[in-house]
């Protein structure tokens, strides 16, 4: 696997994980259903893409700055 590709994944999956838990800490402060999890992190998640469309690379959904980003590098064929 390439470094780049590593990388990517790291990034999506720590995202996935920090929406995933800041879901759940946020409904066991505020007392309620635990259900409410998957709203609040759907609600991250939308917050995470408005970061991402500020801070990496245009037409990208990643966080990461374009020269760490594996989209911002074309690919051979």
């Amino acid at each position: 696997m390439s470094k780049q590709l590593l990388l990517d994944l790291g990034e999506r999956a720590g995202w996935t994980g920090a929406q995933a838990a800041l879901g759940l800490v946020v409904v066991e402060l505020a007392d309620v259903p635990v259900w409410w999890a998957a709203p609040v992190a759907l609600a991250l998640s939308s917050a995470k893409g408005w970061v991402a469309g500020r801070l990496g690379r245009a037409g990208t959904a990643s966080t990461l700055p374009a020269t760490a980003d594996p989209a911002s590098h074309p690919w051979g064929v």
